[in-house]
């Protein structure tokens, strides 16, 4: 007897969703509520959950697949089937294994092998863990997985391929395969994620709509370096979590969108939307590009609350757990380019939003400080905005309370 699994409820106005990964194969056991597959949405991934114990029968849909909410995924076959499915397909992975890199360069790969269904087997790696391993020859048998339940990640191949001892005779047929290496110009051409293509058309109707303007300003950091140094251990013995940076910017954001409400406001028809909450877009990477979870009230947090909200969400963001719910609304967004090394930077407004807040790299440069020249740890500030909405004085003021909370970070305790 099988029983049929089918996309499940995705979120209000989700109505359809792309899979993205199969996790279990067809023959393999599967348990109740244990993942079989991955869908991506416009905003995260899903995990679909089997409903009962059994064996993973036949899938109805491939990766790549436009799927609606209600469809049916696959079918898990009862425990009794296993015994007799299992040894069949085993022959014919054996007597073919050629196949499995020429069908991966289609699209199927190692999924369509029955009966691989661990953690380390090429059936449950995803298709960039399967790239990897046939760039570098790695069996994935002999790779320990550090991700998600065991899972093996791009890294754990790079590191076997790495460690991996070159054997002698393969010095031989080197010569051979280098004049094909050198004439060769591959090219890969991969399906975009729903996620990056929703990304695309939401950053590309923003540039259409609005009439974006960014202002710059800089910051001199020492003051906040310094309460990090002497606080930071307190601070995280207290809450349990680490003192950053993130925490005091969104709290003196939060002091500057009270100030200069337009740039907490949104345009909606005709009609100008002005918030007396500040709810903040904070930017955090996933496996999947970036995803912007929101803060909901953050103008009535600590700074302690701000940095336990924000490092939940960048741990959740690298599961692949955030919820859509968590990334709905917004008022403001801040984006935090300098952890990956940026100066500067023209970020794009998050609609309905009507501005953004871009962060950047700490670096020492000479400034003028009464009358002298001295060496502080400096970062540039950039606000993009409508000006549809916001002018150029009110932008230029938010920036500048904004400054003036992070140089005197006691502005932020005496709320001034």
């Amino acid at each position: 007897m099988a029983t049929e699994v089918t996309v499940p409820v995705l979120g209000e106005s989700i109505t359809e969703a792309t899979l993205g990964e199969w996790l279990k194969q067809p023959g393999d056991p599967v348990a109740v509520d244990e993942p079989i597959a991955s869908l991506e949405t416009d905003k995260v991934s899903v995990e679909v959950p089997s409903p009962v114990a059994g064996v993973m029968g036949q899938h109805a849909v491939a990766v790549g697949d436009t799927v609606q909410v209600g469809a049916m995924l696959a079918t898990i076959d009862s425990g009794d089937g296993a015994a007799a499915s299992a040894p069949t397909p085993a022959p014919a992975a054996t007597a073919t294994p050629a196949a499995a890199p020429a069908k991966d360069e289609s699209g199927a790969g190692y999924g369509d092998q029955p009966g691989a269904g661990t953690s380390d087997s090429p059936a449950a790696l995803s298709p960039s863990v399967r790239r990897a391993v046939l760039e570098h020859g790695v069996d994935p048998g002999t790779v320990k997985g550090t991700g998600r339940d065991g899972r093996i990640t791009k890294e754990d191949v790079t590191a076997a391929a790495s460690s991996k001892p070159a054997p002698a005779p393969a010095a031989a047929p080197a010569p051979a395969a280098a004049p094909a290496a050198a004439s060769g110009r591959g090219e890969e051409r991969v399906r975009m994620t729903r996620l990056r293509q929703t990304i695309a058309k939401r950053l590309k109707e923003a540039q259409n709509t609005a009439a974006m303007l960014t202002t710059f300003n800089d910051v001199d950091m020492t003051a906040v370096i310094e309460a990090r140094a002497k606080y930071k251990d307190l601070f995280e013995k207290k809450h349990g979590v680490r003192l950053g940076f993130m925490g005091f910017f969104v709290k003196a954001a939060t002091m500057a969108l009270r100030d200069i409400p337009s740039v907490n406001a949104s345009i909606d028809g005709d009609d100008i939307v002005y918030h007396d909450y500040a709810d903040i877009s904070v930017a955090v990477s996933s496996p999947g590009g970036l995803v912007v979870p929101v803060i909901r009230d953050a103008d009535q947090m600590s700074v302690a609350t701000i940095e336990k909200t924000i490092g939940d969400f960048g741990k959740r963001a690298k599961e692949g757990a955030l919820k859509m719910d968590e990334m709905k609304g917004g008022t403001f967004t801040i984006s935090n380019g300098g952890v990956f090394g940026s100066l500067m930077s023209t970020p794009i407004i998050n609609p309905p939003q009507s501005a953004v807040l871009g962060l950047h790299r700490i670096e020492e440069r000479p400034v003028v400080v009464n009358g002298q020249i001295v060496i502080r740890p400096m970062m540039y500030l950039a606000l993009s905005y409508d000006h549809r909405l916001i002018d150029g004085r009110e932008a230029v003021t938010f920036l500048v309370a904004l400054k003036n909370a992070i140089e005197d970070p006691t502005r932020i305790l005496i709320d001034l």
